[in-house]
């Protein structure tokens, strides 16, 4: 009889313990919600995550909410609410007027408002919900608010990162990781139509410009700009003498690629991987709260693309990045001390 006692208690035990294993090793539920509805990136995304449990990458990350008001004047990004409200709604997804009640609601956040003005506003309400937020590109309208949202990002000390998806092509991380030993200069390219809302490379350039940063890292030092109607060519000279270029395209054939040069080899740059690389990667990040991007690397290359422009607004000639940095980090650091007085 106490043999027949102990036994069961021992399968009990065994019992309990085997499901709490499985359930350690399954993935937290992450109720994630949504900023902005005008880019072809809020579908994408919803509908990858909506297929996640098929995929311990994405497994227990789903859209569940969106906020839908983005840009109040770019037509191309107004015109498209409409009809991605209806596809959204669709997938499931709930749509909410009440920007601070949908955080509320969730917990965390992919501002996908294609248009980076609204940005900063959009941000501040999440960043005090201490609530992971992955904004989308470009992460700001300005080099001033992308330094501003870092730094409130610190203050309130949530997690934030902001990417190109053309970050996690296959060939760009390979690079990175060693693959053609230490790289000393790469050329890409990418398309780069125009918005006169924000600066010249924030608005399409940003896809070709984050390859490069991908593949020669943060230290880009002095940058000069050469532009026609249809192209333009941007030149960066990195620490060391390594030299980065970033062709622009808006005549001709365009598409998404680039040559990296390294001491063991040259490879292709890569080219445009899908959507799922990138959005494994803001799982991950929502899960640990660790961006795979740094906010110095990101700030580089927005200073990059900022200082392309001032290139262009002082007739083309080479422009040091520092100053460019400097002069917007101490607006910031004003804009900063303003939004957290009280």
């Amino acid at each position: 009889m106490f043999r027949t006692f102990v036994c069961g208690f021992l399968l009990l035990a065994l019992a309990i313990t085997g499901s709490a294993d499985l359930q350690a090793d399954e993935p937290k539920s992450i109720r994630i919600g949504m900023i902005g509805l005008d880019t072809s990136h809020c579908l994408a995304f919803a509908d990858l995550l909506s297929k996640g449990d098929a995929d311990p990458q994405l497994a227990g990350c789903k859209v569940v909410l969106v906020y839908p008001k983005g840009s109040p004047d770019i037509e191309s990004s107004v015109k498209r609410v409409p009809e991605y409200t209806e596809k959204i709604k669709a997938m499931g997804v709930e749509v909410i007027d009440d920007l601070d009640a949908m955080i509320s609601q969730v917990d965390a956040v992919l501002l996908e408002t294609n248009d980076g003005r609204p940005h900063l506003e959009q941000v501040i309400p999440v960043l005090k919900a201490r609530k992971p937020v992955f904004i989308d590109k470009p992460i700001a309208a300005s080099l001033v608010d992308t330094i501003t949202i870092f730094e409130l990002a610190k203050h309130y000390k949530t997690p934030v990162f902001s990417s190109s998806s053309l970050r996690f092509s296959t060939a760009a991380q390979a690079i990175r990781g060693g693959s053609i030993g230490d790289v000393l200069g790469c050329d890409t390219y990418s398309p780069c139509s125009l918005e006169p809302t924000h600066p010249d490379l924030f608005w399409y350039g940003i896809h070709g410009c984050e390859t490069l940063f991908t593949i020669m890292g943060p230290g880009v030092q002095t940058v000069a700009r050469t532009q026609t109607p249809g192209a333009d060519v941007v030149t960066g000279t990195w620490n060391n003498g390594r030299i980065g270029t970033f062709r622009g395209i808006r005549n001709g054939s365009s598409g998404y690629g680039g040559t990296a040069f390294g001491t063991k080899g040259i490879a292709s740059a890569g080219q445009y991987d899908g959507y799922k690389p990138l959005v494994v990667e803001i799982v991950k990040f929502f899960r640990s709260g660790e961006p795979p991007v740094s906010a110095e690397e990101t700030t580089d290359l927005y200073a990059f693309m900022e200082a392309a422009d001032e290139s262009k607004r002082r007739g083309f000639v080479p422009v040091k990045v520092a100053e460019v940095t400097a002069a917007a980090t101490e607006v910031a650091l004003k804009k900063v001390a303003e939004l957290t007085k009280n």
